[in-house]
């Protein structure tokens, strides 16, 4: 018994061509995106605007500034969770913006090794 493929799958190499090209499409897209996200700088701040933090599209910490006023040195340990909390958010903001960005071109299509 042969099995038969749905009407408009398989379609012989045109098909196939045209759908290889449109993958090569979709991975060149990518990867200009993938560089321009990777250039990209994002500003966070924490604390009521005591620290900010910036950050590129590598997930990579460019610098972090402190107001002196929050600087107590009785309590270190305020002015730490409040870097951790920039940080972690400035990362947050990166992998979002990635993420949307990416579905953009993938129409939401996971693509395996891909964020």
């Amino acid at each position: 018994m042969k099995a038969r493929l749905p009407q408009g799958m398989g379609g012989g190499p045109q098909s196939m061509n045209a759908m290889l090209k449109q993958a090569q499409k979709m991975q060149e897209d990518m990867a200009a995106l993938q560089e321009d996200l990777d250039a990209r700088e994002y500003e966070v701040k924490a604390g009521g605007g005591m620290v900010e933090v910036k950050i590129n599209g590598k997930r990579e910490i460019l610098s972090v500034s402190i107001s002196p006023e929050i600087v107590d040195p009785d309590d270190v340990e305020t002015m730490e969770d409040i870097i951790v909390a920039a940080v972690n958010e400035a990362i947050k903001r990166v992998d979002s913006t990635n993420e949307s960005e990416m579905a953009k071109i993938t129409g939401g299509f996971g693509m395996p090794g891909m964020f």
